[in-house]
């Protein structure tokens, strides 16, 4: 298996992941959609995806948005989407992308790198902190919707 920073050669792989990914998380399927918003990161250059191929097909993939964090003046990065294939579940690939974001974090001089989960996505959260994540206890989290 190999891990690398997707291009846009890599978007229909990308798209079908994130699609599923998508659909993890209750989303009705929408691969046209989910093309044309990973086609927009990558060639906008907004977002980092890192993405884990066998020989063939892609298997798991992480996305990577950019924040600083003003008291350290300094940049960080959210970790926002995370995703391994049903079929390549169990295989380590969810902690080969840990590892390549923490790399890629220390790389660029990241302060931080910062995620949220389901809290009933237990497999993930024990991914999470078996890696050196620590669940934040000092702050609150708050969301406007402006949908």
């Amino acid at each position: 298996m190999k891990i690398y920073q997707a291009t846009i050669e890599d978007l229909e792989g990308v798209s079908k992941l994130f699609n599923l990914y998508r659909m993890f998380y209750e989303q009705p399927s929408d691969l046209e959609g989910a093309s044309a918003y990973i086609k927009e990161r990558i060639e906008n250059k907004d977002s980092v995806i890192f993405v884990v191929k066998n020989e063939q097909e892609y298997v798991g993939f992480t996305q990577l948005y950019p924040t600083f964090s003003s008291i350290s003046m300094r940049r960080a990065w959210i970790l926002n989407d995370l995703y391994v294939a049903a079929e390549a579940r169990k295989q380590g690939i969810g902690e080969m992308l840990l590892q390549k974001v923490k790399d890629y974090g220390i790389q660029t001089g990241a302060k931080s790198i910062s995620l949220s989960t389901a809290p009933d996505n237990y497999s993930a959260q024990s991914l999470y902190e078996k890696n050196g994540y620590v669940r934040d206890s000092q702050f609150y989290q708050y969301e406007l919707s402006l949908a």
